[in-house]
C-alpha cells in the first residue's frame, strides 16, 4: 500500500511538473527584442551609408561626364586650329601670282 501511495504521489508530481505551463521568460524576451532593435538600427544607418554613397557616385560619375564632353569639345577645337595652321602654311608657302 505504501508503494502505491509513492508511486501516486512520484505520477502526480512528475505530471505537475510535465503539464505545467512554463513561466514566461521576459528576460529572454527583453533581450530578443533588444538584439532585433540593435540590428534594425544598425540596418538603418548601414541604408544611409549606401543611399549617400549612391548620391555621391551619381555626383563623380555627372562631374565626369561633363570633364569629358569638355576634353571632346577642346580636341575638336585643337584639330581645327591645326587644320587653320596648315592652311595657312600651305598658302604662304605657294608662290604669289603676281610676282
Amino acid at each position: 500500500m505504501r508503494y502505491r501511495v509513492l508511486v501516486l504521489a512520484v505520477v502526480l508530481l512528475v505530471s505537475t511538473v510535465v503539464l505545467a505551463d512554463p513561466p514566461p521568460s521576459t528576460s529572454g524576451t527583453q533581450t530578443t527584442q533588444k538584439a532585433v532593435a540593435g540590428v534594425n538600427q544598425r540596418v538603418a544607418q548601414h541604408e544611409a551609408e549606401v543611399a549617400h554613397l549612391q548620391q555621391d557616385v551619381g555626383q563623380q560619375e555627372s562631374a565626369s561626364q561633363q570633364a569629358a564632353e569638355h576634353l571632346q569639345q577642346q580636341d575638336r577645337t585643337i584639330e581645327e586650329l591645326k587644320r587653320e595652321l596648315k592652311a595657312a602654311q600651305d598658302a604662304s608657302q605657294k608662290p604669289a601670282a603676281g610676282h
